[in-house]
């Protein structure tokens, strides 16, 4: 039988030749992201800086670009349009307009008035405005979920393995997740419950890429007593290289057509993810396993040292 290889078996790239580099890029790209966090900052969505939110009803499959061309032509900001059930409904959100809730109200009449004319029998089934009290609470919940995702994440893989393997993870994920806030501030897309959706996945599959190559790590650790960390680090990253960029490949390869054709509602979020399994994939690479070599050096090591079985060639120390 047939296997698809991508990269030959008992591959010997010497990664952590590069580990000072990828750290200091890292570093750098991460240190950067925080100042744009700040400064220009994100461009948040109505989830987290408030709005209108309107349910309508069309008479037939609504015509998302003829109502994104009607609506955006209001001179009321950005407006958002996704379909809500069936193709006839429709949820459309506005930014909270500058004025009270009457300007908020004037808002909403005009965007009836635009779907009555654009499409005639359009039932408005719900006026809705998300003010800036449920804004800041919806984007707090976001931020706790995110913290709390990394909190158990920290916790399994410290009971897992040792704290140093738990402590590089988590580090690395910090370093992926100030990265794509980072993308988010430079490109001006959206941030919102999508966004915040996005960047849990992002950390989940950032956490099982790297358990794989610790899980491979500590197994080496056992087997090779008298190998050199940093030999043994590299070793087991060669071991899972084929696994670790197959499923990258395929992950990247099922995204594309969100990325591509996901429409508005979906679009956004392909791109995001592409970027998160990249950063992901690499991050394994160039940042966790360096992290783990500076903090496990002479501490990962239990027992009395021994030689591993005798005739392997990788045992030599």
């Amino acid at each position: 039988m047939f296997h698809l290889r991508l990269v030959p078996d008992n591959t010997k790239i010497p990664f952590m030749n590069g580990r000072f580099a990828g750290l200091i890029t890292s570093a750098f790209l991460s240190i950067a992201s925080i100042i744009l966090f700040f400064h220009p900052g994100l461009n948040y969505g109505i989830d987290f800086q408030g709005g209108i939110v309107i349910e309508a009803r069309t008479p037939q499959a609504a015509d998302f670009v003829s109502l994104r061309h009607s609506l955006g032509g209001l001179g009321m900001g950005q407006v958002a349009l996704q379909e809500f059930g069936s193709p006839q409904d429709v949820l459309i959100r506005l930014e909270r307009q500058p004025g009270d809730d009457a300007a908020q109200q004037v808002a909403a009449d005009k965007v009836r008035a635009t779907l009555a004319q654009t499409l005639p029998g359009t039932q408005v089934r719900r006026v809705e405005a998300v003010g800036a009290s449920v804004s800041a609470e919806l984007f707090a919940n976001g931020m706790l979920a995110m913290g709390l995702a990394m909190v158990a994440m920290l916790l399994y893989i410290w009971f897992r393995f040792e704290w140093q393997f738990g402590l590089g993870a988590v580090v690395t994920l910090l370093l992926d997740i100030t990265k794509i806030i980072g993308f988010y501030a430079v490109t001006g897309m959206q941030f919102n419950l999508t966004a915040i959706a996005a960047i849990l996945t992002i950390m989940g599959y950032s956490i099982n890429d790297k358990v794989v190559v610790y899980d491979r790590m500590r197994e080496n650790l056992r087997i090779y007593k008298k190998m050199p960390l940093r030999d043994l680090i590299d070793l087991s990253i060669n071991e899972t290289l084929n696994r670790t960029l197959g499923t990258s490949m395929c992950t990247f390869l099922s995204v594309i057509p969100l990325a591509l054709i996901g429409g508005e509602a979906l679009q956004d979020f392909g791109i995001v993810l592409l970027l998160g399994v990249f950063i992901a994939t690499t991050s394994s690479i160039f940042i966790a396993a360096p992290i783990l070599l500076f903090l496990g050096e002479n501490r990962l090591r239990r027992g009395t040292p021994e030689a591993a079985a005798p005739g392997n060639p990788a045992t030599t120390p």
